[in-house]
């Protein structure tokens, strides 16, 4: 019973705690209800906090249009421009370009990337050889700025689909060229269409940047422009005297003889001199004979065949030329048995010669590579002629300064000449850049005109044309690395911006000449009637005497979407400027006119400026000409600066050129006898 009674007792006890524990945890429950009740409640304002704020995103473009201020950064983000050349400038412009925001960016590029354009064109790497350069460029620039339009054209610029009606639609257009005749182009092209231009280039540590405007500012054509140097053939061919004319000889003579089609014509000045006249007769000779060693490429016998052509036999005809070397030295003939037996301890470290590029090779190298390097070329001929169709033409090689075969035998080959002739030998590094006309690119040049382009540009869009400045960047200069002058004024009687410039549509299959002439110059231009000549690029079209054309379409003549028509005023009195007809095609209907203007207001065409009178016999113009200007005038070689004051003689007038009163423009004068007058 006891136990009974100690083992029962406990449980009573444990039944009060379990209500207990449920008081306590009713309690805490509401505590915590309260507790929330009190949280959800409104607070005073004082001891509210505010709401999390969601983090602003800046724009892209901050700080474009912060720097540029909203007008203009809305310009530039709406701008559709072209930029023409994508090597040295155009690297360095297109990521200008992108970063600035402009909106649709054109960029148009016929070359391929090589390697030697590495070392500055920034947007290029070595898996990019070989490939377009606007393509490439295009995707490169790309990744700075995603929200930019650019457009790659791998073409030439100068093809018909780039033609004014194309180009009228862009707000600016960029040329980062490098040759002369496509920046003409370009130039002609955005005077037609009416469209600036920023002209730009670099040569070495030296740049320039100049805005180009119809009727405001000078055009790239306004003053002359430095030719190609060419060189006398006699001087090639018999007494060189510079490693450049060994290089020439080799490049533009012997290379296009064995590998190629015949003498580049652009290399060599073929003027009527009695030298040359000699010269170009004993060329074609030599030609015929290095037929018969063309036909050995290939052959064990073929590099001494033409080595002894070369480098002996015409060497000891022109020794035998007695007068010629009385003055100078003569040429001492080599013999290739002589040299090769001397060349066996080269013939061992070819590999190690070819990887040199910038150490002067020794004569028995360079007959090593000389060697090595017609190998080579003949291989690839052979090879190139066994793939050539029975139709095809023949197959060529021609230089390339970054193709490995042609550099060597141009090095070598002008390098022996060049110690028979006692004249210094080039590395192939200097040859390369002689050959390829290469001329010194500096990165940071290219960045910085890059740079002057873009600011340009701004001025451009905001319409601030008298702000525009022409800049050169000359590092040397005394004073500041940028000199900026103001934009020189149009020149009047440059022959590309000083005519008047118009489109005429038509339909080449149903377009007459007669339609253009009588319809669209005569009544809708306003020449009336007026004696003009029309003409282009052929020739004479139509003048009062040369009406045969008049019946003919303008398809018969050739003339097409693209083409450029140029009417000269032949009159006396009240002479119109040239006029340059841009031709566009169009669609007509059957019951239209087969041409059309694009404007239906008759044009004011400008009169050619009047020539000023001739100078009194006192010495005092009397057409109102500045009697305070001076002029450059070139006579000669020399350079003579003179007065417009003189005597009345009109006795044999010369042509001179003159730095006129604006700037550095050039004009032609006239030198009559001690007066000076300026043609129009």
């Amino acid at each position: 019973m006891e136990d009974a009674t100690t083992t029962a007792a406990p449980a009573p006890a444990a039944s009060g705690d379990r209500a207990s524990t449920e008081a306590q945890k009713e309690s805490l429950q509401n505590q915590n209800d309260a507790s929330r009740t009190a949280q959800d409640a409104p607070k005073p304002k004082s001891e509210q906090k505010p709401p999390p704020q969601r983090r602003q995103v800046a724009p892209r473009d901050r700080f474009n249009q912060q720097s540029l201020g909203p007008y203009l950064n809305s310009n530039v983000k709406q701008a559709r421009v072209l930029m023409v050349g994508a090597g040295g400038i155009g690297c360095e412009l297109l990521k200008n370009l992108v970063l600035s925001g402009f909106g649709e960016i054109h960029v148009v590029d016929l070359d391929t990337i090589d390697l030697s354009n590495l070392n500055r064109q920034f947007l290029f790497r070595h898996e990019h050889i070989k490939k377009s350069k606007a393509l490439v460029a295009k995707d490169a620039a790309r990744k700075f700025n995603p929200n930019v339009n650019i457009v790659a054209h791998h073409a030439n610029i100068k093809d018909t689909q780039f033609n004014v009606s194309w180009f009228r639609d862009f707000r600016v257009v960029f040329n980062a060229l490098d040759n002369l005749e496509a920046r003409r182009h370009v130039n002609k092209m955005c005077l037609a269409a009416d469209v600036p231009l920023i002209e730009s280039g670099t040569t070495g540590f030296n740049g320039q940047v100049q805005v180009i405007k119809k009727g405001i500012t000078a055009c790239y054509d306004c003053s002359p422009k430095e030719v190609p140097k060419s060189f006398p053939i006699c001087t090639i061919r018999s007494t060189p005297s510079q490693p450049i004319h060994c290089i020439v000889w080799a490049k533009n003579y012997l290379l296009n003889e064995i590998f190629g089609t015949s003498e580049e014509e652009g290399a060599f000045d073929h003027s009527e001199d009695a030298d040359n006249v000699k010269e170009i007769e004993e060329l074609k000779r030599e030609s015929e004979a290095l037929k018969k060693i063309r036909a050995a490429v290939g052959t064990a016998d073929f590099p001494q065949m033409l080595f002894d052509k070369v480098f002996n036999a015409d060497i000891e005809r022109l020794r035998s030329v007695e007068d010629m070397w009385k003055t100078r030295r003569a040429p001492e003939p080599l013999a290739y048995d002589t040299l090769l037996a001397q060349s066996s301890d080269a013939v061992g470290k070819k590999d190690l010669i070819l990887a040199d590029d910038q150490r002067t090779w020794s004569i028995e190298e360079n007959l090593v590579v000389f060697n090595d390097s017609l190998d080579r070329l003949s291989k690839r001929l052979l090879a190139m002629k066994k793939v050539k169709t029975p139709d095809g033409p023949d197959p060529v090689i021609t230089f390339d300064k970054d193709d490995p075969d042609t550099l060597d035998f141009v090095t070598t080959t002008s390098n022996i000449r060049s110690t028979i002739f006692g004249i210094d030998k080039e590395s192939r590094f200097d040859v390369k850049k002689m050959a390829g006309n290469i001329i010194p690119a500096i990165a940071t040049t290219n960045a910085i005109v890059a740079g002057l382009c873009v600011l340009q540009s701004f001025k451009v869009l905001k319409g601030e044309y008298g702000q525009a400045k022409e800049v050169f960047l000359t590092p040397f200069a005394y004073g500041r690395l940028l000199a900026p002058d103001r934009s020189r004024e149009p020149n009047p009687a440059c022959p590309v911006c000083g005519v008047f410039n118009a489109t005429i549509v038509v339909d080449p299959s149903r377009t007459t000449l007669a339609d253009v002439v009588e319809g669209f110059l005569r009544k809708h231009l306003g020449f009336g009637e007026k004696e003009f000549v029309l003409n282009n690029d052929v020739g004479v079209l139509y003048d009062p005497d040369e009406v045969d054309n008049l019946p003919k379409k303008l398809e018969e003549l050739k003339i097409k979407d693209g083409s450029f028509l140029t009417v000269i005023d032949e009159d006396d009195k009240d002479t119109l400027v040239n006029v340059v007809i841009n031709v566009e095609e169009g669609k007509f209907s059957d019951d239209e006119p087969a041409f059309r203007s694009p404007t239906s207001e008759r044009p004011k065409i400008p009169k050619k400026p009047q020539k000023p009178s001739a100078s009194e016999p006192n010495g005092h113009t009397t057409g109102g000409a500045d009697p305070e200007v001076s002029v450059d005038m070139t006579v000669g070689s020399g350079l003579k600066r003179s007065h417009p004051d003189g005597d009345d003689s009109e006795q044999q007038p010369k042509k001179a050129k003159r730095t006129g009163s604006t700037d550095d423009e050039v004009v032609t004068v006239e030198d009559a006898g001690g007066s000076i007058v300026i043609e129009d």
